[in-house]
């Protein structure tokens, strides 16, 4: 027994190794997606770059929260406090029958709610209780905001209470339905953003796992604690890109209207264009803009009577509703084809994305999971001026894009895909890609012509873009390009790590 009386089964905290300390038990696995990882930091700085104070907090556990010895456990529970999960019967069978008389006491607990009570029997000093929400497709947005208040709400309440050390169990539980990795995102973002923002006086939060949760926590902490440059860089093309606001909260852009100061007072000899001005401040979507019958404006437009704005509007909300999609897909056998990354930046300093013909295995894979997963890459890149670089290199039957898919995308992709392209490098072309780009591009879409440029040699690329800005797959050097390219390649990168240093 220590001086405080706990048994010597609880767990001092201060003896876990934190996150900071833990070797990657991923091995030699684990260094060559570091070595084989083709994003440029400097191009797109990860949202969440390596922080030694903040890993020096984070620790992951793996056994029974109740039995750790810190300023506050989390206990996740039911809106009565009276759910009987595995966690919740552990923490009240420590603590003792003093616990569930406090808990009748706080009249429940609403959903994304935190309340707190002492920690009795338990080497905690406190318990924190928080009611995860149940997860329904159709209210998936509803789950997420109320999973984040869990952790929101309780980090806040360990900042009032001044507490030093807090321990969180899975607050999302198997009986509530709630994906274990969706749920990990939203937790470690959440708990990472109020570290960032808040969390000065706070020095330690453990994340309590079992055996089967241990591999979910342990595989997506490094994208949100990275413990490296390396690890950082290696984690950036994994981060979803839905990622919340500087919170960590997630953002619904429909919900978010904005009113101006005093928006119903207009001067008596306001026009008709201040009207609008004004009314543009508050929102773009059809409740907001105080639009008529979304059925109706349909109807108009396959009759041809909308004007260019309603049916810039349409297309717009056709597009949200592709982005949501590609946000809530599983698209992870799409990105291990590495066919799209993102790499250096031109001479102009525009962002570069490479797109890779042969890793597009297009008679085996759904070519529509390939469309979400290019909306879900290329969203956050085409609000800035970019350039695409496509390696035609030893593309085969297999390999070559339908003009009909390609024409679905141009048609899906939002007005900044096509207004922000600046540049589109075809490499190693064909003379039938030749032709069938000219065709596509004449006939078929509009203002692209003169942004296509045929690139036939990598020393041509490079006048473009420096070979220290782009990241060139090998197979590349080793098939089509010739022994001198490669050699220019090799040699013009490393002179400049000569110039670097």
């Amino acid at each position: 027994m220590d001086p405080l009386g706990a048994r010597s089964q609880f767990v001092e905290v201060q003896t876990l190794s934190t996150w900071e300390r833990q070797p990657d038990l991923e091995g030699e696995e684990t260094e060559k997606e570091y070595t084989d990882s083709l994003v440029s930091q400097e191009a797109f700085p990860s949202p969440f770059p390596y922080r030694e104070d903040i890993n020096r907090k984070i620790v992951l556990y793996n056994g029974d929260v109740a039995l750790l010895n810190c300023t506050a456990i989390v206990n996740t529970s039911n809106e009565t406090l009276t759910d009987k999960n595995p966690i919740s019967e552990s923490i009240l069978l420590h603590a003792g029958p003093e616990l569930r008389d406090e808990l009748l006491k706080l009249n429940g607990c609403r959903t994304g709610e935190a309340k707190m009570t002492k920690g009795f029997n338990l080497a905690a000093r406190f318990i924190i209780h928080t009611v995860g929400p149940k997860y329904k497709a159709k209210y998936r947005t509803a789950a997420e905001s109320s999973l984040y208040s869990c952790y929101r709400n309780v980090m806040q309440l360990a900042k009032e209470q001044a507490m030093a050390s807090v321990a969180f169990c899975v607050v999302s539980t198997t009986k509530r339905g709630y994906a274990l990795e969706d749920a990990t995102h939203i937790a470690f973002r959440t708990v990472r953003r109020f570290l960032e923002n808040h969390g000065k006086s706070i020095e330690m939060v453990v994340f309590a796992v079992t055996d089967m949760e241990e591999p979910t926590y342990r595989k997506l902490l490094p994208l949100y604690y990275p413990r490296s440059e390396e690890e950082e860089r290696a984690s950036l093309p994994l981060i979803p890109a839905d990622i919340g606001n500087s919170e960590g909260e997630p953002v619904v852009p429909e919900r978010q209207i904005r009113i101006t100061e005093k928006p119903g007072s207009l001067e008596d000899d306001c026009e008709e264009e201040t009207l609008d001005s004004d009314l543009g401040q508050v929102g773009n979507h059809a409740f907001a803009r105080m639009e008529g019958d979304v059925d109706k404006q349909r109807k108009l437009i396959l009759q041809g009577q909308l004007s260019d704005a309603t049916i810039h509007k349409q297309h717009q909300r056709n597009y949200n509703r592709w982005l949501c999609r590609a946000r809530a897909e599983d698209l992870s056998d799409i990105a291990a084809l590495k066919a799209l990354y993102q790499t250096g930046v031109d001479m102009c300093g525009r962002t570069v994305m490479v797109l890779v013909g042969r890793n597009i295995p297009v008679t085996l894979i759904d070519m529509e999971k390939a469309l979400l997963y290019f909306i879900h890459v290329m969203d956050h890149i085409t609000v800035k001026e970019y350039a695409m670089v496509y390696f035609h290199t030893l593309t085969g039957e297999h390999n070559h894009l339908d003009s009909e898919f390609l024409k679905k995308l141009y048609e899906i992709v939002d007005a900044k895909f096509k207004k922000n392209l600046r540049a589109f490098y075809f490499v190693h072309p064909s003379f039938r890609s030749k032709v069938s780009t000219w065709f596509f591009t004449r006939f078929t879409v509009s203002g692209m012509k003169e942004k296509v440029h045929h690139v036939e040699t990598l020393q041509q690329l490079f006048t473009c873009i420096l070979p220290e800005q782009i990241d060139i797959p090998p197979f590349i050097l080793e098939g089509r390009a010739t022994n001198s390219e490669t050699m220019k390649y090799s040699t013009m990168k490393n002179d400049q790590k000569v110039m670097t240093l």
